[in-house]
């Protein structure tokens, strides 16, 4: 009797964890993440076709789609943002939406059977929601990459991506760059996010 008690727990506890997962992946900002993970796949394994500037072109359309990145660059400057005149934060913003593509089109090089597997939602602070997913990779190590997103007027927009899960790209950029616009200003910051995207584009 208690054998069967216990089978039916466990049963039970399957259910309601199933149950859950699928009201979370029915969340909104799922497919958003998914779309982009599309795009990320279908450019790895045309990659040799497209070539760097066909990748970069491709996954600009996909990443201004999925992402928010007006708020991102403005994040990236912390208060520097409000400091720079209107013309300043339109070159900001376009240096900003440059090297976010030319990274993406540096790293989605190559297809040797990769997938995404979305593996839950989890709320977040500031009204902002948790996608967790991973990188699978048959030929290396997976990869944890979750997408923190806010719901905007045009939808639920990614913010941010936690590289193996806890790294914060948005922090780390906002680290280096605040650092450059101190020491010698925005002009600066361009003129290295110019030499960085020319450096990634020399070398495919």
């Amino acid at each position: 009797m208690r054998l069967l008690l216990a089978q039916i727990c466990c049963i039970l506890a399957l259910v309601v964890a199933g149950s859950t997962l699928a009201e979370t992946l029915s969340h909104p900002a799922v497919p958003v993440v998914e779309s982009l993970h599309g795009e990320l796949l279908e450019t790895m394994q045309k990659a040799k076709t497209l070539g760097y500037q066909g990748r970069f072109d491709k996954l600009r359309s996909a990443l201004g789609d999925s992402f928010d990145l007006e708020f991102m660059a403005r994040k990236a400057v912390g208060r520097s943002w409000k400091k720079f005149s209107e013309p300043e934060q339109e070159r900001w913003l376009d240096s900003f939406q440059r090297v976010t593509c030319a990274n993406y089109a540096d790293r989605f090089t190559g297809f040797s059977g990769q997938s995404f597997e979305t593996l839950g939602v989890d709320p977040a602070s500031h009204e902002t929601v948790m996608v967790r997913t991973r990188l699978v990779d048959p030929e290396g190590d997976n990869v944890a990459l979750n997408y923190r997103l806010i719901e905007t007027p045009d939808g639920w927009r990614i913010i941010d991506v936690y590289l193996d899960g806890t790294v914060s790209e948005l922090a780390l950029r906002r680290s280096e760059y605040s650092a450059v616009i101190k020491r010698e200003g925005l002009d600066e910051l361009v003129a290295s996010i110019d030499r960085r995207v020319d450096e990634l584009a020399a070398i495919h």
